[in-house]
């Protein structure tokens, strides 16, 4: 069992530190009573973005469990990206959300924050339980 717990500490330790990002846009899902709204919409503009610009998969860690409702971060990896593709990428990462939450019923569902200032570090990141996100 320690071995199986130590392989997997070692693991977690060079995969989290092999990554090449330093820096990463953070959003964050809140719920207001019944849940969080679906990540979706954002990842689908990763995607399309990433296409588009033929991009390799940025990298994006999740940090779950920061609320009785599912609340949770997504952390995206923008390092890879020019100046001009991230203003490009963090406009429509803002009009993705936006138009996300006008669309939310108001006194039920939560609501996606984003601040495209707001850039978190590695550093920031080392303190926090993050797992890989995995694309569905």
């Amino acid at each position: 069992m320690k071995k199986i717990i130590l392989l997997t500490g070692i693991f977690y330790f060079t995969s989290f530190y092999s990554q090449k990002n330093q820096n990463y846009v953070q959003i964050g899902y809140a719920s207001i009573c019944c849940g969080t709204p679906s990540e979706s919409p954002v990842i689908n503009y990763v995607k399309q973005f990433q296409k588009k610009n033929k991009l390799q998969n940025p990298e994006m860690y999740i940090e779950p469990g920061l609320g009785k409702e599912g609340e949770f971060s997504l952390y995206i990896g923008i390092d890879n990206l020019s100046k001009n593709q991230k203003d490009t990428f963090t406009k429509g990462l803002q009009s993705v959300i936006s138009s996300q939450n006008n669309m939310r019923k108001k006194n039920r569902d939560g609501f996606v924050n984003f601040d495209e200032t707001n850039i978190a570090i590695k550093e920031d990141l080392l303190n926090k339980k993050l797992t890989i996100y995995k694309n569905k």
